[in-house]
């Protein structure tokens, strides 16, 4: 339990990748001597994704892979991986190859050095590159994250980010209710109001960014940014 650390991936219509990501993931050597385990939540993918996964299964005994006899979310393929972890700590990786699995370690550094029990990434704090991309996303994910820190007076520069390592204890006092991509203002919300309880430590660290076009296989749009902002009053306000 100690020193160990689940990476989740939850996945959807993502054969372009995947396999790729698992890879990764697989091959990373974490710092401080980390114990891993992984778990993928295939979220009833309809390109052929499912038998990619069903080949990665049978072929490591040490991936725990889940289906969704349906498809329900991002959110949903998040928690039923949350169910299965063993690990005092996780981490969800995406299985488009936007975020590099090899800076998993950046994260970890600060609960090493100095005993956080969470870290967002940020694609706004400087990594090693950066995608340039869609201006009105970037302007979107600002907002998001503003009106975000107006409700939890914490400072956050980038709470839609994919990277968010948590300690699993901080996770079991937390009901998380959203299946879509509303789950990253409702996590955030949640761990804020732990945190006005009783101190937790909160930081944040730069990781590089590549993402996508829609061409290229990009999900999320404008009406999930709508249902982001919702999501912040809901579980800041009323829930």
């Amino acid at each position: 339990m100690n020193n160990s650390l689940s990476i989740i991936i939850p996945v959807y219509n993502e054969i372009a990748t995947i396999e790729n990501v698992v890879s990764k993931v697989k091959k990373i050597k974490l710092i401080e001597d980390f114990k891993k385990e992984i778990i993928i939540v295939d979220d009833f993918s309809t390109d052929g994704s499912i038998d990619v996964l069903k080949k990665i299964q049978k072929e490591n005994d040490d991936i725990n892979v889940y289906f969704h006899e349906k498809n329900k979310g991002k959110g949903a393929a998040i928690k039923t991986a949350i169910s299965k972890v063993s690990t005092k700590y996780l981490i969800i990786q995406d299985a488009d190859l936007e975020y590099n699995p090899e800076e998993i370690n950046k994260l970890l550094q600060p609960v090493i050095e100095v005993d956080a029990d969470v870290v967002y990434g940020s694609r706004f704090v400087a990594g090693k590159y950066h995608r340039i991309l869609y201006f009105w996303h970037t302007m979107g994910n600002k907002v998001i994250t503003l009106l975000s820190n107006f409700f939890t007076n914490l400072n956050f520069t980038d709470i839609e980010v994919c990277y968010k390592l948590i300690k699993v204890s901080i996770l079991k006092d937390i009901n998380l209710k959203e299946n879509r991509f509303g789950f990253e203002p409702e996590i955030t919300a949640k761990i804020a109001k732990i945190n006005k309880k009783n101190s937790i430590r909160i930081y944040e660290v730069g990781i590089s960014y590549r993402g996508r076009t829609y061409a290229e296989g990009k999900k999320i749009g404008w009406r999930d940014g709508i249902a982001a902002l919702k999501c912040i009053i809901k579980y800041n306000i009323f829930d």
